[in-house]
């Protein structure tokens, strides 16, 4: 198997019970990398087109990358992809924590779904044995409560726990995927498609961290990204987290505010990073913020992670539910009018309990705010309930009772693109969706390019699949390694920008199957740029990764989600932005009167299909470009691609005996595979598995080391002067005290 990989695929029929894994030859590695395009491999070759996403014959893929599980940060990343119960398109979410890094160190690069199971179970995973356990007694129950329960039941409290909350089990249709109780697989609601298998939870803990070729070279890219973290561009994104950018959205007219009517919150500095940092992290009140108030990812040294709480008064919220990203500052906060940073920190504590995306639940309650105060939605509709903006406790309420799926709540659990249609009566005209997604918290009105990939972005409105317009300009040195040296002016959406559009959003594409973070990685202002990014890559598995050889990773997996589409009948039609953003300017703050031009997005539209080499009628990947990608054998609209990629064959398998039902209580062991050279794998080999009984030893509990502390900050030789490609701290506003950035 190659370096960094256990080479292991576990696949789970919860129908029958039946477990068995996969050993893919090292080309397929090479081929996908990880995370989002090795998923889409299982859905494409094992799924029908016409697939209920509630349904058992939906797959839902958890893949972890190559970079998972070493010591460099931003690695901890696991991608889900499933077909979304929200969008009816490709579901796919990433989220971080330390479960990704388990996975890793329990014997799996990824798993692989099938199925319905006819009672709720979880898996439990350890060290490569793995098993179906009941799960009846955690069904209804909240994530808390679930983590404290299987860290009992199963002695460990270094067990780590993927899982879903009672929105998952209630099917709401923007369910997410939770770890750690706070981090979250949050978009494209494969909660849902989890709730629908009756698979409650994923326990996995392990000891086996992966074998990396040149450590010294990994080693030395590590120790250098730990000694650049407070002087770089994301010393702010640690101390603040991505809530530091609330003040730069508002000043340049980017903060979405009463369902993106505005770009100008008056109240922004009430849900600012820094007033959160300074008054709501946990330690706030003796100035400990920095120690108590900031988690990290598995061998992180950004520390991004917010850790709030409130302690007293009708919104008191316990710390272990982390504490709102700048989405979720602006979803519950401007995009509603609320300005009670209590109340959204209390709104994102029932998110991650009941196991919901923050932003398509405030953007869908924001659409609700807005139909009630337009008179198209009133009280014989809401259950008597005044649904205003501005309205604090109300939006509490709301976001509650969506988890439940109780009264009005039900409908808003269907999210505002279907509860449009439930509804009718011009309710429609208020949406802020593409594909059925609700839209996050950057503004295409404002961010032209952002335009296109809300638009043609397979799975939705996305704010994480592109760099944003801003960085062109500012980061000439680090966009120029992946081809891109015509930085334009704000508001253009020519033809370059639309080649920039389509170049950034294939570099974040392989960021999400390489699984790596995008605030640690990427082309602008991250820790490490994408030279490096390959330099890592490399260092880990022993092959010579270029970043050209980087784009077209990720381009493969744009076409593999636009061919998944495709079998849908999804394509170019599916591709509009919401009639808010193109027939309704902005009022106030510095993007007053800005709208998107009609005539002027189509004809960007058109170049984007050109320029990605895609039919430019229906939108669907042409056979010749499916081809050129090693993609020939996926069938697009009825045709073929004209030649068969090995890829397309099923990986090389190693069965072994079927796991039995939970009921058995038993674990399928696995013989011990011998280790062999990255290019020297044994062929594939049939082994008969013992039923044995878990073993149940004590484990002590805990302490603080068992989260490895980031690596020694010492001076690096070989990695490039990067420094030197970090551009000058830029000016700060007059509120915020970090630089503001995209994000």
């Amino acid at each position: 198997m190659p370096y960094g990989y256990t080479g292991k695929i576990l696949h789970v029929d919860l129908t029958t019970g039946k477990m068995h894994v996969e050993q893919p030859q090292p080309d397929f590695y090479r081929r996908y990398m990880g995370g989002s395009a090795m998923g889409l491999h299982y859905l494409l070759r094992d799924m029908r087109a016409g697939t209920d996403p509630l349904g058992a014959d939906n797959v839902l893929a958890l893949f972890n990358g190559l970079l998972t599980g070493t010591a460099i940060s931003g690695q901890s990343r696991m991608t889900s992809v499933a077909k979304s119960p929200l969008t009816g398109c490709i579901g796919d979410s990433q989220g971080g924590g330390f479960f990704p890094a388990e996975l890793k160190f329990a014997g799996f690069d990824g798993i692989v779904l099938r199925g319905q199971s006819p009672r709720p179970v979880y898996l439990w995973i350890k060290d490569g044995e793995f098993e179906l356990r009941d799960a009846s007694h955690l069904w209804g129950r909240i994530t808390g409560d679930v983590e404290d329960a299987l860290h009992a039941e199963l002695d460990d409290n270094r067990v780590e726990v993927l899982q879903i909350g009672p929105a998952g089990e209630n099917l709401v249709r923007y369910a997410a995927i939770m770890s750690m109780s706070n981090r979250a697989n949050g978009r494209t609601g494969l909660g849902a498609v989890m709730g629908s298998k009756k698979l409650k939870a994923i326990a996995v803990r392990g000891t086996h961290k992966p074998e990396v070729a040149d450590k010294a070279s990994l080693m030395e890219l590590t120790k250098w990204g730990a000694k650049m973290v407070p002087t770089s561009d994301v010393a702010g994104l640690g101390k603040y987290g991505t809530a530091e950018v609330v003040s730069g959205q508002h000043q340049a007219g980017g903060l979405p505010t009463r369902n993106f009517t505005s770009g100008s919150f008056d109240d922004w500095e009430k849900i600012d990073g820094t007033t959160l940092y300074d008054t709501r992290l946990k330690g706030a009140e003796n100035g400990q913020q920095d120690r108590f108030g900031r988690d990290t990812c598995y061998s992180c040294a950004v520390r991004c992670k917010r850790v709030s709480e409130v302690a007293e008064g009708p919104y008191k919220t316990d710390h272990r539910y982390g504490g709102p990203e700048y989405e979720t500052l602006a979803t519950f906060g401007s995009y509603c009018a609320i300005d009670d940073l209590d109340a959204i920190i209390r709104a994102n504590a029932l998110c991650n309990m009941y196991g919901m995306d923050t932003i398509s639940c405030g953007a869908t309650i924001a659409w609700a705010m807005e139909c009630f105060e337009k008179g198209r939605i009133g009280l014989e509709d809401t259950g008597g309930l005044t649904i205003r903006y501005g309205d604090a406790a109300m939006m509490v309420k709301l976001t509650e009772m969506i988890g439940k799926r109780e009264g009005f709540g039900a409908l808003l659990a269907e999210g505002s693109a279907q509860a449009a249609k439930i509804i009718g009566r011009g309710t429609d005209e208020f949406l802020i969706t593409s594909k059925g997604q609700e839209a996050p918290a950057h503004m295409p009105q404002v961010k032209r390019s952002l335009a296109l990939v809300y638009a043609a972005n397979p799975f939705g409105a996305d704010h994480q699949s592109s760099e944003h317009d801003p960085s062109y300009k500012s980061y000439p040195e680090r966009m120029a390694q992946i081809g891109l040296d015509k930085p334009q002016e704000q508001l253009a959406l020519n033809e370059e920008i639309v080649r920039y559009a389509m170049v950034t959003q294939h570099l974040y594409s392989a960021l999400d199957s390489i699984n790596v973070c995008q605030f640690v990685f990427g082309p602008a202002w991250q820790l490490y740029d994408t030279v490096q990014l390959a330099q890592a890559a490399s260092a880990v598995t022993g092959w010579n990764i270029t970043v050209p050889e980087l784009l077209e990773v990720g381009e493969r997996r744009l076409n593999m989600m636009r061919a998944f589409n495709a079998r849908e009948g999804i394509g170019r039609e599916s591709g509009a932005l919401p009639k808010k953003f193109m027939k309704h300017p902005l009022g106030g703050g510095k993007s007053d009167g800005y709208v998107i031009d009609s005539k002027q997005f189509e004809e960007a539209l058109n170049t984007y299909y050109r320029l990605c080499e895609w039919d430019s009628v229906t939108g669907y990947p042409t056979p010749a470009k499916l081809n050129s990608l090693g993609l020939g054998w996926l069938v697009v609209n009825g045709k073929k691609a004209p030649a068969k990629s090995a890829t397309g064959k099923r990986p090389a398998r190693v069965k072994v005996a079927a796991g039995r039902s939970a009921a058995a209580k038993k674990i399928v062991r696995k013989k011990p595979v011998v280790k062999t050279a990255a290019a020297k794998k044994p062929a594939a080999k049939k082994v008969v598995a013992k039923q044995k009984p878990i073993a149940r030893k004590p484990i002590a509990k805990a302490k603080s080391a068992s989260k490895p502390k980031p690596a020694a900050r010492k001076p690096v030789v070989k990695a490039k002067a990067a420094a030197a490609r970090r551009p000058a701290a830029r000016k700060t506003a007059a509120k915020s005290k970090p630089a503001a950035r995209k994000r």
